[in-house]
C-alpha cells in the first residue's frame, strides 16, 4: 500500500483539534492533580497518623487500579449512585485530576522527604515556626526539585488521554479513527496521529531540560 502523503494534509485540520482537546484535558488534569498532590504528599510526609492514612489510601487505590477503570468507574458508574450524568470531557479531566494526583504525592513526598533537615532546623532557629518553615523555606525548595517529575508527569498524562476514546471524547486519537472510518486511510492518520503526539512530547522533553539547566536546584 502507498502512502499519500495528502491525506495527512486533509486530516491535518481535525488532528489539530484533536491534539487541542489532548492538551486541554492533560493541562485542566494537572493543575487539579497538582493540588491534590501537593495536598496528599504534604500529609504524608509531614502530617499526623490520621492525615497520613487517609493520603496512604488515596494513593495506593488510584496507583493500584488501571486509569481505564478509573474512567469507566466515573463516566459509568458514578452516575447510577448519584445520580447526575457526567458529560465525556469531565470524566476525563476528573481522571487525569485523581490519577496525577496520587502520583505527583508521591513526588511531593520525597521532594520534602529529600530536604536536609539544617533548613529546618536553621529555620526554626531564626525564629520561624512550623507553619512557616513549611511554606516559606521547605516547600520552596520542594517545589524546584520537583519540576522534572511533574514534566515527566504530564507527558503521561498527554499519553493517557487516547484512553478516553472509549467514552467519545473528541480527542486525538478518537479523531484519527473518526478519519479513517471516512477515507480508510489507516497508514497515513495513524502515522500523522503517532508523529503528533511524538512531537508534542519531545518538545515538552527539550523545555524541560532547558528548565533543568536554568534552575538550580538544593
Amino acid at each position: 500500500m502507498n502512502v499519500e502523503s495528502k491525506y495527512i494534509w486533509e486530516s491535518l485540520p481535525l488532528l489539530l483539534q484533536g491534539m487541542e482537546m489532548t492538551l486541554l484535558i492533560s493541562l485542566s488534569g494537572l493543575f487539579g492533580g497538582f493540588i491534590i498532590g501537593l495536598l496528599a504528599g504534604t500529609c504524608r510526609a509531614l502530617g499526623g497518623r490520621l492525615s497520613k492514612t487517609i493520603s496512604l489510601i488515596f494513593v495506593e487505590l488510584i496507583r493500584g487500579t488501571p486509569i481505564m477503570v478509573q474512567v469507566m468507574f466515573i463516566y459509568f458508574a458514578l452516575p447510577m449512585a448519584l445520580p447526575a450524568r457526567i458529560d465525556p470531557i469531565t470524566a476525563a479531566i476528573a481522571t487525569i485530576v485523581i490519577n496525577s494526583g496520587a502520583y505527583i504525592a508521591e513526588i511531593t513526598r520525597g521532594a520534602i522527604l529529600s530536604i536536609n533537615k539544617g533548613f529546618k532546623e536553621a529555620s526554626m532557629a531564626m525564629g520561624l515556626s512550623q507553619r512557616g518553615t513549611l511554606w516559606y523555606v521547605i516547600m520552596p525548595l520542594a517545589l524546584r526539585r520537583m519540576i522534572p517529575a511533574l514534566g515527566n508527569q504530564w507527558i503521561i498524562s498527554i499519553k493517557d488521554t487516547s484512553l478516553f476514546i472509549v467514552i467519545g471524547v473528541a480527542e486525538l486519537t478518537r479523531q484519527g479513527q473518526e478519519i479513517i472510518a471516512g477515507n480508510f486511510r489507516a497508514l497515513e492518520v495513524w502515522t500523522a496521529v503517532a508523529l503528533m503526539y511524538l512531537m508534542v512530547t519531545l518538545c515538552l522533553s527539550l523545555l524541560l531540560k532547558q528548565l533543568e539547566k536554568r534552575i538550580h536546584i538544593l
